[in-house]
């Protein structure tokens, strides 16, 4: 099996695990494993490593509308370096500051090639899922999107003090706890816009009509981007922004984005099927672990 076909035979079985993370009595528990291969370009240091690893669980918290409060991590490499495990941690602890939560431990490994499973806790009463969007509701975007593409792109350049910076993304857990109140779904974009846009429709059974035009894209995109094609596929296919897609009634809008602490673009609407931008089917492409 590929690896969505994985998880949907795993959602089948534990239907708790359908959303971006689980809701165990109030409590939100989400869990990522991170490769050097398929998530750690030749050049990220151990600090965004930890920064990256735990702020990718903590976006999972962000999704639902939770409370961040604590996060743990196993860290396995080929040998434990002093000066590599205390940068790990750093980064670790810094990312968990910046949205109020505590980096309180993990265990650790040695193994073939360094890896990083991480775990994050919230809490919430009244979690955001995946399901609740309806025909006539807005869909929205928090921040802008393509900030892991031109990381990407600037770790293949050699320039990795930008690709550094760039894969430090903010988790949006404060924006997360701002949207709780008016969204009617949410989720977080680790797998990219497109792909973001067609597991919200599979979940809430409609679709989306979305104007590429509207989409906020990061700012970095256009220093690596090689002609307009490539900037909307850096945009929306590559993934791994951890931003926020959610989804409004119209009226609630203004309210969310006085209270939302980032910039909250409407790119288009809740409809009855199919997911299309500019009038046309957009492909169900992003991030995929290989």
């Amino acid at each position: 099996m590929d690896e969505r076909s994985a998880l949907r035979r795993l959602a089948a079985a534990l239907p708790a695990a359908g959303d971006d993370a689980a809701i165990v009595d109030g409590v939100v528990v989400t869990t990522d494993m991170l490769h050097e291969t398929t998530d750690f370009p030749a050049g990220t240091t151990r600090y965004t490593a930890g920064w990256r690893a735990i702020g990718a669980s903590l976006s999972d918290v962000a999704a639902m509308g939770a409370e961040a409060t604590a996060a743990v991590a196993a860290y396995a490499a080929p040998s434990l370096v002093e000066t590599e495990l205390d940068d790990f941690l750093a980064g670790a602890k810094a990312v968990c500051t910046a949205v109020g939560a505590e980096y309180v431990g993990g265990d650790l490994d040695t193994g073939t090639e360094f890896t990083v499973a991480s775990t994050a806790l919230g809490e919430t009463d009244e979690p955001v899922r995946r399901s609740g969007a309806k025909p006539g509701d807005v869909v929205c975007v928090t921040g802008r999107l393509g900030r892991t593409a031109a990381g990407l792109r600037a770790f293949e350049a050699g320039d990795v003090e930008r690709g550094n910076d760039l894969f430090r993304f903010p988790p949006r857990v404060a924006a997360g706890r701002a949207l709780a109140p008016h969204a009617t779904a949410m989720m977080d974009s680790s797998d990219g816009l497109a792909r973001s846009l067609h597991q919200l429709a599979a979940a809430s059974e409609v679709g989306f009509d979305v104007v590429w035009s509207d989409v906020p894209v990061h700012s970095a995109v256009d220093d690596y981007a090689t002609d307009a094609t490539d900037r909307r596929e850096l945009a929306t296919a590559v993934g791994e922004d951890f931003e926020l897609v959610c989804t409004l009634p119209p009226a609630a809008v203004a309210a969310a984005r006085e209270a939302v602490p980032v910039s909250l673009s409407v790119v288009g609407d809740v409809t009855a099927n199919g997911v299309r931008m500019d009038g046309e089917p957009l492909a169900d492409e992003g991030y995929t672990h290989e």
